[in-house]
């Protein structure tokens, strides 16, 4: 298997995991803190692989979210494009920052997530979120270190293989 095909297939299993990990339910008291799977998924694809992963596959991405989860079509989708845009924006300082910088930038994009959502339930006539909407950038950033070196072990293993 080349490599550019076992990079869209490690893509393609860490979407749909990260689309999987979305659907889990959490107990009351942790539902807060459920982190953002496909965008933390996206943002570490976007950085690494850019030639793959850009704004249509955050698209689509973002549709099938849309339909898996239930909600306004378009939401996801919007949501996934403006951050990947951030990421390919901000790409070639983010890609050297240390892991713990780079943790924190991931924060502020998975923020900047929290707030468009906010923004599209306001323009809706829901109203604002409740405190706890804001809780899950934090599990994103201790987050963001596990799955950066999980995700550069499962690619430098399809290196060995292929």
């Amino acid at each position: 298997m080349s490599r550019s095909r076992f990079a869209s297939s490690l893509f393609l299993i860490s979407a749909l995991t990260a689309l999987i990990l979305g659907l889990m339910p959490l107990p009351g008291w942790l539902a807060a803190f459920k982190p953002f799977w496909l965008a933390l998924v996206l943002a570490y694809w976007v950085l690494e692989a850019p030639e793959h992963v850009g704004l249509g596959v955050a698209f689509v991405l973002g549709v099938a979210a849309d339909l898996i989860f239930g909600t306004l079509l378009g939401e996801y989708a919007l949501r996934l494009v403006v951050l990947s845009f951030i990421v390919q924006r901000f790409r070639p300082r983010l890609r050297f920052f240390p892991i713990g910088q780079q943790s924190l930038a991931v924060f502020a994009l998975l923020l900047n997530d929290r707030i468009v959502a906010a923004a599209i339930r306001v323009f809706l006539g829901e109203g604002l979120p409740p405190l706890a909407f804001w809780c899950s950038p934090i599990s994103g950033l201790l987050l963001w270190p596990f799955l950066v070196i999980f995700m550069e072990l499962a690619r430098q293993r399809g290196r060995r293989l292929s």
